[in-house]
C-alpha cells in the first residue's frame, strides 16, 4: 500500500471513530450494514436489528 494510501485511510478511520464517540454521547446509534443488514449499536453499546424511531 503507498504511503499516501496508508494516510487516508488513518484518516479516515480517525473521523469514523470520532463520528461515532460524538452520536453516543449524542444518544444515537451508530449504524451498519453487515452482510447486507441492517445493525444498530445503541449508545449503550447493545446491538440490535430493530430500533425504534421515535
Amino acid at each position: 500500500m503507498s504511503k499516501l494510501s496508508e494516510k487516508l485511510l488513518k484518516l479516515g478511520n480517525r473521523a469514523i471513530k470520532k463520528a461515532q464517540e460524538n452520536n453516543r454521547q449524542k444518544g444515537l446509534p451508530n449504524v451498519y450494514c453487515i452482510n447486507g443488514k441492517i445493525i444498530f449499536e445503541l449508545p449503550n453499546g447493545e446491538i440490535t436489528m430493530q430500533y425504534n424511531f421515535l
